[in-house]
């Protein structure tokens, strides 16, 4: 009856494709509260890493907030992870590939997905002080400025500078059930989005309103990444823009950073912090 009184679909994105504005693909429940994650083997002790594993994806999947797994309470529901799960299943990233004399089964990389009962996990939520973010989650339009050793571009759906990261963002938006619109180059030099203009963006963020409406409407999340030696990595400053205005609550700006970390780390900051603040839970730490 539970389900019943749930919305019977909620949107989420599978794979942002990045050739055109796509919607947000539709989903039963049952997808949404499921996690992922790889383990070594189908051993008990490697399926009890990825229990727990799988529960941190979950809460953080379906309540979209990423704060959950900072909070004490977490270590024990982590040790008792596998209570919460209703089924799982594995697949062999190594499929078709035999196994080797010094290889052998226990030690092969799996995918362990994990499969809950909606109920329960909004229990577990409830304990936390959370809740299910359950509406649309709509698309959000993808504008980057990329800067290394004095070279830049904006990312582009059909540029050919970096596609690794073009994929690392579309993975990064999977796990958040969340979908990514990357323009093209064409509608980036329609509108006027060449690398100078784009950095130039994130010292003026009232900008952003506009920029959005230009790109489809839909929430525009806009970052500048740089490589820094001195940081060992990329520093990303990351805005979120939605409805044509810098999404504000109690007169706050939606800003957040992120220092020192590999472009794939960036993109999961990027996502989480989105997510956060669409499903109202305020600002990314």
């Amino acid at each position: 009856m539970a389900r019943f009184l749930r919305l019977a679909l909620v949107a989420i994105g599978l794979i942002g494709r990045c050739l055109a504005a796509h919607p947000v693909l539709a989903t039963t429940l049952d997808d949404l509260y499921q996690s992922q994650t790889i383990v070594t083997g189908q051993g008990e002790e490697n399926r009890q890493t990825g229990f727990r594993d799988c529960l941190d994806r979950v809460l953080v999947r379906v309540s979209g907030d990423q704060r959950l797994l900072d909070k004490p309470e977490i270590a024990d529901l982590r040790d008792k992870a596998g209570s919460f799960v209703d089924a799982f299943r594995y697949h062999d990233r190594l499929e078709g590939i035999p196994i080797h004399d010094e290889q052998g089964t226990h030690d092969r990389p799996h995918d362990l997905t994990c499969l809950y009962k909606p109920d329960v996990i909004d229990k577990v939520l409830a304990s936390l002080g959370s809740r299910p973010w359950l509406g649309e989650r709509p698309a959000l339009t993808i504008l980057l400025a990329v800067e290394r050793a004095g070279r830049g571009f904006v990312l582009a759906s059909d540029g050919d500078e970096s596609p690794y990261m073009r994929e690392s963002f579309e993975a990064a938006a999977q796990p958040l059930a969340m979908s990514i619109v990357i323009p093209d180059k064409a509608k980036l030099t329609k509108g006027g989005f060449i690398f100078e203009e784009v950095r130039a963006m994130a010292t003026s963020p009232e900008m952003l309103g506009g920029v959005a409406r230009t790109l489809g409407g839909r929430p525009l999340l806009f970052g500048h990444i740089s490589w820094r030696d001195k940081e060992l990595g990329w520093v990303v400053d990351w805005w979120l823009t939605v409805d044509g205005k810098t999404l504000a609550v109690d007169g706050k700006t939606y800003e957040w950073q992120v220092r020192g970390v590999s472009f794939d780390e960036a993109f999961r900051a990027a996502i989480r912090g989105a997510a956060q603040i669409l499903s109202g839970n305020g600002q990314p730490g």
